[in-house]
């Protein structure tokens, strides 16, 4: 790559548009859910994949759900979206509020 093109690449990937928000991950053999939360909705699944690949994700449940019934089980999906216009610690709050809506919504564990 030249040097040209990576700091076009480079420039692009700090101007895309960030979403936080809530996510779920499904395991559809044992019916388990686990909720989450990420300042960066477009990079946490494979954030999260690549962990439980590895057998270092730090959530047991999950950890030990994956190992048992393999990666073809999993379902990642987007449950809310953030304002991106809600700042610094009312963000945090707001995501905390979020995530324990969605936990006892959909009676999941939160990750």
């Amino acid at each position: 790559m030249k040097a040209e093109d990576r700091k076009a690449a480079t420039s692009a990937y700090k101007e895309r548009k960030v979403e936080a928000g809530i996510y779920a991950v499904r395991c559809a053999a044992s019916g388990e859910v686990w909720v989450g939360g990420a300042p960066d909705l477009s990079t946490i699944q494979n954030r999260l994949w690549f962990t439980l690949r590895q057998g270092v994700n730090t959530h047991r449940s999950l950890q030990s759900a994956w190992a048992a019934h393999g990666a073809e089980a999993f379902g990642f999906e987007v449950v809310e979206r953030l304002d991106e216009e809600t700042i610094g610690y009312v963000r945090k709050r707001i995501m905390k509020e979020c995530l324990d809506h969605w936990a006892e919504a959909l009676g999941a564990v939160r990750i």
